[in-house]
Protein backbone atom coordinates (compact mmCIF):
# COMPACT_ATOMS: atom_id res chain seq x y z
CA UNK A 1 0.00 0.00 0.00
CA UNK A 2 1.78 3.15 -1.17
CA UNK A 3 1.90 6.39 0.94
CA UNK A 4 -0.73 9.54 -0.21
CA UNK A 5 -0.16 11.04 -3.55
CA UNK A 6 0.02 14.74 -3.80
CA UNK A 7 -2.73 15.81 -5.24
CA UNK A 8 -5.70 15.07 -7.31
CA UNK A 9 -8.00 16.28 -9.64
CA UNK A 10 -11.63 15.54 -9.44
CA UNK A 11 -14.37 16.43 -12.17
CA UNK A 12 -17.57 16.78 -11.90
CA UNK A 13 -16.38 17.37 -8.22
CA UNK A 14 -19.81 19.36 -6.82
CA UNK A 15 -22.18 16.19 -7.79
CA UNK A 16 -23.71 14.02 -5.93
CA UNK A 17 -20.71 10.96 -5.62
CA UNK A 18 -17.89 13.86 -6.38
CA UNK A 19 -18.77 15.63 -3.44
CA UNK A 20 -18.59 12.96 -1.11
CA UNK A 21 -15.44 11.42 -2.19
CA UNK A 22 -14.09 14.87 -2.27
CA UNK A 23 -14.49 14.59 1.41
CA UNK A 24 -13.27 11.45 2.12
CA UNK A 25 -10.17 12.74 0.09
CA UNK A 26 -9.29 15.52 2.14
CA UNK A 27 -10.30 13.59 5.30
CA UNK A 28 -7.47 10.89 4.22
CA UNK A 29 -4.84 13.67 3.50
CA UNK A 30 -5.03 14.45 -0.33
CA UNK A 31 -4.90 17.81 -1.65
CA UNK A 32 -8.07 17.79 -4.16
CA UNK A 33 -8.53 20.25 -6.96
CA UNK A 34 -12.22 20.15 -9.02
CA UNK A 35 -13.66 21.51 -11.33
CA UNK A 36 -17.88 21.07 -12.25
CA UNK A 37 -19.69 23.52 -14.59
CA UNK A 38 -22.60 24.30 -12.61
CA UNK A 39 -25.23 22.16 -15.05
CA UNK A 40 -26.08 20.27 -11.51
CA UNK A 41 -24.92 22.25 -9.12
CA UNK A 42 -25.66 24.82 -7.16
CA UNK A 43 -23.76 27.81 -6.32
CA UNK A 44 -22.57 28.86 -2.47
CA UNK A 45 -23.18 31.73 -1.06
CA UNK A 46 -20.54 34.30 -2.52
CA UNK A 47 -20.76 32.20 -5.80
CA UNK A 48 -17.53 31.17 -6.23
CA UNK A 49 -17.42 27.51 -5.25
CA UNK A 50 -20.63 25.59 -5.39
CA UNK A 51 -22.70 24.79 -2.05
CA UNK A 52 -21.87 21.17 -1.74
CA UNK A 53 -18.04 21.79 -1.45
CA UNK A 54 -18.49 24.68 0.51
CA UNK A 55 -20.51 22.37 2.92
CA UNK A 56 -17.53 19.60 2.65
CA UNK A 57 -14.91 22.42 3.72
CA UNK A 58 -16.98 23.08 6.40
CA UNK A 59 -17.49 19.44 7.23
CA UNK A 60 -13.68 18.67 6.85
CA UNK A 61 -12.18 21.88 8.62
CA UNK A 62 -9.68 21.54 5.27
CA UNK A 63 -9.86 23.62 1.96
CA UNK A 64 -9.65 22.46 -1.48
CA UNK A 65 -9.01 24.39 -5.71
CA UNK A 66 -12.15 24.62 -7.46
CA UNK A 67 -12.52 26.06 -10.98
CA UNK A 68 -15.95 26.24 -12.60
CA UNK A 69 -15.12 25.39 -15.91
CA UNK A 70 -16.46 22.87 -18.28
CA UNK A 71 -14.40 20.03 -20.21
CA UNK A 72 -15.25 21.14 -23.49
CA UNK A 73 -12.84 24.01 -22.83
CA UNK A 74 -9.70 22.70 -23.70
CA UNK A 75 -7.51 25.78 -23.52
CA UNK A 76 -9.34 26.65 -19.80
CA UNK A 77 -8.61 22.77 -18.77
CA UNK A 78 -4.60 23.36 -19.71
CA UNK A 79 -4.37 26.26 -17.80
CA UNK A 80 -5.12 23.97 -14.53
CA UNK A 81 -3.07 21.81 -15.60
CA UNK A 82 -0.04 24.26 -15.64
CA UNK A 83 -0.38 25.52 -12.86
CA UNK A 84 -0.64 22.05 -10.41
CA UNK A 85 1.42 19.16 -9.84
CA UNK A 86 -1.85 16.94 -10.89
CA UNK A 87 -0.95 12.98 -9.93
CA UNK A 88 -4.43 11.56 -10.71
CA UNK A 89 -7.33 12.11 -12.16
CA UNK A 90 -11.17 11.34 -10.67
CA UNK A 91 -13.21 11.78 -13.72
CA UNK A 92 -16.83 12.11 -12.82
CA UNK A 93 -18.17 14.41 -14.78
CA UNK A 94 -21.00 13.39 -17.16
CA UNK A 95 -24.56 13.69 -18.13
CA UNK A 96 -26.06 11.11 -15.87
CA UNK A 97 -30.07 11.03 -17.14
CA UNK A 98 -30.82 8.11 -18.57
CA UNK A 99 -34.11 8.69 -19.85
CA UNK A 100 -33.01 12.02 -21.11
CA UNK A 101 -29.90 10.47 -22.78
CA UNK A 102 -32.40 8.60 -25.05
CA UNK A 103 -34.08 12.25 -25.88
CA UNK A 104 -31.05 14.21 -26.77
CA UNK A 105 -28.32 11.37 -27.71
CA UNK A 106 -25.95 13.27 -29.27
CA UNK A 107 -26.10 16.09 -26.31
CA UNK A 108 -24.73 12.76 -24.13
CA UNK A 109 -22.09 11.72 -26.57
CA UNK A 110 -20.69 15.37 -27.30
CA UNK A 111 -20.38 15.68 -23.71
CA UNK A 112 -19.42 12.33 -22.03
CA UNK A 113 -16.93 11.29 -24.56
CA UNK A 114 -15.75 14.49 -26.12
CA UNK A 115 -15.49 16.20 -22.51
CA UNK A 116 -13.48 12.76 -21.56
CA UNK A 117 -11.11 12.83 -25.22
CA UNK A 118 -10.09 16.59 -23.84
CA UNK A 119 -9.21 15.82 -20.46
CA UNK A 120 -7.14 12.66 -21.76
CA UNK A 121 -5.46 14.75 -23.87
CA UNK A 122 -4.66 17.09 -21.80
CA UNK A 123 -3.56 14.73 -19.22
CA UNK A 124 -0.95 13.20 -21.68
CA UNK A 125 0.33 16.69 -22.63
CA UNK A 126 1.54 16.89 -19.27
CA UNK A 127 2.75 13.69 -18.18
CA UNK A 128 -0.76 12.66 -15.88
CA UNK A 129 -1.16 8.87 -16.48
CA UNK A 130 -3.45 8.03 -13.80
CA UNK A 131 -6.80 7.87 -13.65
CA UNK A 132 -10.18 6.98 -12.00
CA UNK A 133 -13.22 6.65 -14.24
CA UNK A 134 -16.88 6.86 -12.39
CA UNK A 135 -18.36 3.89 -15.22
CA UNK A 136 -21.70 2.77 -14.45
CA UNK A 137 -23.31 -1.15 -14.27
CA UNK A 138 -25.26 0.21 -16.99
CA UNK A 139 -22.29 -0.80 -19.27
CA UNK A 140 -23.38 -4.61 -18.67
CA UNK A 141 -26.91 -3.81 -20.27
CA UNK A 142 -29.09 -6.57 -19.63
CA UNK A 143 -27.73 -9.34 -17.51
CA UNK A 144 -26.71 -12.72 -19.06
CA UNK A 145 -26.07 -13.88 -15.25
CA UNK A 146 -26.47 -12.61 -11.79
CA UNK A 147 -24.85 -11.36 -9.89
CA UNK A 148 -22.81 -9.41 -12.48
CA UNK A 149 -19.26 -9.82 -12.50
CA UNK A 150 -16.26 -8.09 -14.09
CA UNK A 151 -15.67 -10.93 -16.74
CA UNK A 152 -19.51 -10.45 -17.65
CA UNK A 153 -19.61 -8.92 -21.58
CA UNK A 154 -19.87 -5.23 -21.78
CA UNK A 155 -21.57 -3.54 -24.50
CA UNK A 156 -23.15 -5.53 -26.39
CA UNK A 157 -26.68 -4.93 -24.78
CA UNK A 158 -26.37 -1.06 -23.15
CA UNK A 159 -29.88 -0.22 -23.32
CA UNK A 160 -29.68 3.38 -23.76
CA UNK A 161 -27.21 6.40 -24.97
CA UNK A 162 -26.21 7.21 -21.47
CA UNK A 163 -24.90 3.58 -20.57
CA UNK A 164 -22.98 3.49 -23.93
CA UNK A 165 -21.14 6.73 -23.40
CA UNK A 166 -19.73 4.96 -20.36
CA UNK A 167 -19.04 1.80 -22.27
CA UNK A 168 -17.71 4.16 -24.77
CA UNK A 169 -14.97 5.85 -22.32
CA UNK A 170 -14.28 2.78 -20.99
CA UNK A 171 -13.37 1.35 -24.60
CA UNK A 172 -10.60 4.67 -25.06
CA UNK A 173 -8.93 4.53 -21.75
CA UNK A 174 -8.32 0.86 -22.45
CA UNK A 175 -7.36 1.18 -25.69
CA UNK A 176 -4.91 4.70 -24.33
CA UNK A 177 -3.15 2.64 -21.85
CA UNK A 178 -2.39 -0.19 -24.61
CA UNK A 179 -1.08 2.25 -27.08
CA UNK A 180 1.11 4.09 -24.08
CA UNK A 181 3.17 3.24 -21.44
CA UNK A 182 3.09 3.95 -18.20
CA UNK A 183 -0.70 4.49 -17.39
CA UNK A 184 -2.96 3.34 -14.97
CA UNK A 185 -6.83 3.30 -16.16
CA UNK A 186 -8.64 2.14 -13.31
CA UNK A 187 -12.56 1.34 -14.31
CA UNK A 188 -15.23 1.68 -11.17
CA UNK A 189 -18.42 0.40 -11.91
CA UNK A 190 -21.17 1.69 -9.74
CA UNK A 191 -24.28 0.21 -8.73
CA UNK A 192 -26.86 2.22 -7.60
CA UNK A 193 -25.44 5.43 -5.19
CA UNK A 194 -27.97 6.41 -1.96
CA UNK A 195 -27.49 8.18 1.51
CA UNK A 196 -25.83 10.55 2.36
CA UNK A 197 -23.38 11.87 4.51
CA UNK A 198 -24.53 10.78 8.26
CA UNK A 199 -24.05 14.59 9.53
CA UNK A 200 -27.02 15.55 6.75
CA UNK A 201 -25.19 18.43 5.26
CA UNK A 202 -24.59 17.38 2.08
CA UNK A 203 -26.58 14.74 -0.19
CA UNK A 204 -27.91 14.10 -3.72
CA UNK A 205 -29.77 17.02 -4.88
CA UNK A 206 -31.11 16.45 -8.22
CA UNK A 207 -32.21 19.51 -10.82
CA UNK A 208 -36.17 18.83 -11.90
CA UNK A 209 -38.05 15.83 -11.26
CA UNK A 210 -35.47 12.58 -9.46
CA UNK A 211 -34.70 10.00 -11.92
CA UNK A 212 -33.75 7.61 -9.48
CA UNK A 213 -35.78 5.98 -6.65
CA UNK A 214 -34.51 7.07 -3.53
CA UNK A 215 -34.50 11.05 -4.00
CA UNK A 216 -38.08 10.70 -5.86
CA UNK A 217 -38.94 8.50 -2.30
CA UNK A 218 -37.35 11.40 -0.38
CA UNK A 219 -38.84 14.09 -2.09
CA UNK A 220 -41.64 12.69 -1.35
CA UNK A 221 -41.16 12.23 2.08
CA UNK A 222 -40.74 15.73 2.77
CA UNK A 223 -43.96 16.63 0.68
CA UNK A 224 -42.45 18.19 -2.37
CA UNK A 225 -44.15 15.31 -4.61
CA UNK A 226 -47.55 13.87 -4.22
CA UNK A 227 -46.86 10.18 -4.31
CA UNK A 228 -44.29 7.73 -6.24
CA UNK A 229 -44.73 6.06 -9.17
CA UNK A 230 -43.94 1.91 -9.43
CA UNK A 231 -43.04 1.37 -13.19
CA UNK A 232 -43.81 -2.13 -13.52
CA UNK A 233 -45.00 -5.06 -11.08
CA UNK A 234 -44.74 -8.07 -13.43
CA UNK A 235 -40.75 -8.35 -13.29
CA UNK A 236 -39.16 -11.96 -12.34
CA UNK A 237 -38.64 -10.85 -8.55
CA UNK A 238 -39.97 -11.60 -5.59
CA UNK A 239 -42.87 -8.75 -5.40
CA UNK A 240 -43.04 -8.34 -9.36
CA UNK A 241 -41.66 -4.66 -8.87
CA UNK A 242 -37.94 -3.79 -10.25
CA UNK A 243 -34.59 -4.97 -7.87
CA UNK A 244 -31.50 -3.02 -8.20
CA UNK A 245 -28.33 -3.02 -5.66
CA UNK A 246 -28.28 -0.19 -3.73
CA UNK A 247 -25.01 1.11 -2.06
CA UNK A 248 -24.41 4.08 0.51
CA UNK A 249 -22.63 6.94 -1.52
CA UNK A 250 -19.61 7.23 1.50
CA UNK A 251 -19.03 3.46 1.21
CA UNK A 252 -19.21 4.27 -2.69
CA UNK A 253 -16.69 7.24 -2.08
CA UNK A 254 -14.42 4.94 0.01
CA UNK A 255 -13.80 2.64 -2.83
CA UNK A 256 -12.37 5.47 -4.69
CA UNK A 257 -9.48 6.10 -1.64
CA UNK A 258 -8.91 2.54 -1.66
CA UNK A 259 -7.88 2.66 -4.90
CA UNK A 260 -5.41 5.35 -4.62
CA UNK A 261 -3.54 3.37 -2.01
CA UNK A 262 -3.32 0.65 -4.24
CA UNK A 263 -2.40 2.45 -7.21
CA UNK A 264 1.23 1.82 -7.64
CA UNK A 265 0.78 -1.93 -7.42
CA UNK A 266 -2.27 -2.19 -9.63
CA UNK A 267 -2.08 -3.64 -13.45
CA UNK A 268 -2.39 -1.13 -16.53
CA UNK A 269 -5.80 -1.01 -16.65
CA UNK A 270 -8.71 -3.16 -14.34
CA UNK A 271 -12.46 -2.39 -13.98
CA UNK A 272 -13.69 -2.97 -10.40
CA UNK A 273 -17.72 -3.31 -9.27
CA UNK A 274 -18.38 -1.46 -6.23
CA UNK A 275 -21.77 -2.50 -4.77
CA UNK A 276 -22.96 -4.75 -1.99
CA UNK A 277 -23.92 -7.93 -3.94
CA UNK A 278 -27.72 -7.70 -2.90
CA UNK A 279 -30.45 -6.47 -4.44
CA UNK A 280 -33.56 -4.97 -3.03
CA UNK A 281 -36.92 -4.77 -5.01
CA UNK A 282 -38.63 -1.10 -4.83
CA UNK A 283 -41.04 -2.06 -2.39
CA UNK A 284 -38.37 -3.30 0.00
CA UNK A 285 -37.03 0.00 -0.41
CA UNK A 286 -40.23 1.71 0.32
CA UNK A 287 -40.77 -0.13 3.81
CA UNK A 288 -37.07 0.28 4.48
CA UNK A 289 -37.80 4.07 4.13
CA UNK A 290 -40.77 3.69 5.95
CA UNK A 291 -39.18 1.32 8.80
CA UNK A 292 -35.85 3.73 8.71
CA UNK A 293 -38.50 7.39 9.09
CA UNK A 294 -41.63 6.85 10.54
CA UNK A 295 -43.20 8.41 7.42
CA UNK A 296 -45.87 7.16 5.17
CA UNK A 297 -44.67 6.88 1.08
CA UNK A 298 -47.86 6.97 -0.82
CA UNK A 299 -47.33 5.34 -4.55
CA UNK A 300 -48.91 4.07 -7.60
CA UNK A 301 -48.37 1.37 -9.49
CA UNK A 302 -47.98 2.34 -13.55
CA UNK A 303 -46.63 0.27 -16.18
CA UNK A 304 -42.85 -0.71 -17.34
CA UNK A 305 -40.59 2.29 -18.70
CA UNK A 306 -38.76 1.66 -22.18
CA UNK A 307 -36.03 -0.45 -21.48
CA UNK A 308 -36.19 -1.60 -18.16
CA UNK A 309 -34.47 -4.14 -16.51
CA UNK A 310 -36.27 -6.71 -13.61
CA UNK A 311 -32.61 -7.55 -11.88
CA UNK A 312 -29.40 -6.11 -10.87
CA UNK A 313 -27.04 -6.32 -8.91
CA UNK A 314 -22.83 -6.90 -8.18
CA UNK A 315 -20.23 -9.22 -7.23
CA UNK A 316 -17.91 -6.77 -5.67
CA UNK A 317 -15.78 -9.32 -4.49
CA UNK A 318 -12.40 -7.96 -7.00
CA UNK A 319 -12.43 -5.11 -4.97
CA UNK A 320 -13.01 -6.95 -1.72
CA UNK A 321 -9.42 -8.86 -2.99
CA UNK A 322 -7.66 -6.75 -4.49
CA UNK A 323 -9.07 -3.70 -2.38
CA UNK A 324 -9.69 -4.39 0.90
CA UNK A 325 -12.82 -2.80 0.06
CA UNK A 326 -16.32 -3.81 0.71
CA UNK A 327 -19.63 -2.33 1.66
CA UNK A 328 -20.70 -1.92 4.94
CA UNK A 329 -23.67 0.21 5.44
CA UNK A 330 -27.17 -1.71 4.94
CA UNK A 331 -30.16 -0.25 3.22
CA UNK A 332 -31.88 0.96 6.39
CA UNK A 333 -28.61 3.10 7.03
CA UNK A 334 -28.87 4.26 3.58
CA UNK A 335 -32.68 5.18 3.92
CA UNK A 336 -31.68 6.78 7.20
CA UNK A 337 -28.96 8.90 6.13
CA UNK A 338 -31.44 10.27 3.36
CA UNK A 339 -33.93 10.88 5.52
CA UNK A 340 -31.11 13.45 7.51
CA UNK A 341 -30.10 15.00 4.67
CA UNK A 342 -33.51 15.56 2.96
CA UNK A 343 -35.30 16.52 6.03
CA UNK A 344 -32.63 19.21 6.86
CA UNK A 345 -32.57 20.05 3.77
CA UNK A 346 -36.45 19.96 2.31
CA UNK A 347 -35.10 21.68 -0.94
CA UNK A 348 -31.79 20.71 -1.19
CA UNK A 349 -28.56 23.15 -1.42
CA UNK A 350 -30.99 25.92 -3.02
CA UNK A 351 -33.14 26.16 0.11
CA UNK A 352 -30.22 27.94 2.09
CA UNK A 353 -29.22 29.81 -0.46
CA UNK A 354 -32.65 31.23 -1.24
CA UNK A 355 -33.17 32.28 2.32
CA UNK A 356 -30.18 33.92 2.64
CA UNK A 357 -31.08 35.75 -0.85
CA UNK A 358 -34.58 36.78 0.73
CA UNK A 359 -33.04 37.49 4.46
Amino acid sequence: MQMFRTTVFVTGGAGYVGSHTILVLLNAGYEVVAIDNFVNAIPGKDGSIPESLHRVQELTGKSLTFYKMDLLDKESLESIFSKHKLECVIHFAALKSVGESCQIPLDYYRNNIGGTINLVEVMKKFGVKNIIFSSSATVYGAPQYLPLDEKHPVGTSCTNPYGRTKYFIEEILKDVASAEKGWKVILLRYFNPVGAHESGKIGEDPQGIPNNLMPYISQVAVKRRPELQVFGNDFNTPDGTGMRDYIHVMDLAEGHVAVLKNLDAMKTCVAYNLGTGHGYTVLQVIKAFEEATGVKIPYTVVGRRIGDLGSLYADSSLAEKELDWKAKKSLVEMCADTWRWQSQNPMGFRGEIAAIQNS
